[in-house]
């Protein structure tokens, strides 16, 4: 396969059983060199998708990138065009990572 272009979804996963978002991407997967090139856009276009979408790419921009057969890959985002487009690289890292957030009340 040189190249995927289609559907998937990228969950963004607090713990091994909490899934705290999922969101819909439409995303093309090319072969460059030896590794890949991934780009993608979400699938909706309203406001409060895409700010989920940016509060969990703040928090921490690794999520696992869920293909229509259910296969994943770890992925880290990297957003563009105010949180509405993304390039991805593979995560390689630790399973383990905190992610920490604090409200000013």
């Amino acid at each position: 396969m040189d190249r995927f272009e289609g559907r998937c979804w990228l969950d963004w996963w607090a713990n091994s059983s909490t899934l705290l978002g999922s969101i819909e991407v439409s995303v093309v997967i090319a072969t460059a060199g030896t590794g890949w090139d991934a780009r993608g856009r979400l699938v909706g276009n309203d406001d409060e998708g895409r700010d989920g979408f940016a509060f969990l790419c703040d928090l921490d921009p690794v999520f696992m990138l869920r293909f229509e057969d259910g296969s994943t890959v770890d992925v880290t985002v990297h957003p563009t065009d105010e949180y509405r487009r993304f390039a991805l690289t593979e995560y390689s890292g630790s399973v383990a990572r905190s992610a920490e957030h604090h409200i000013a009340l």
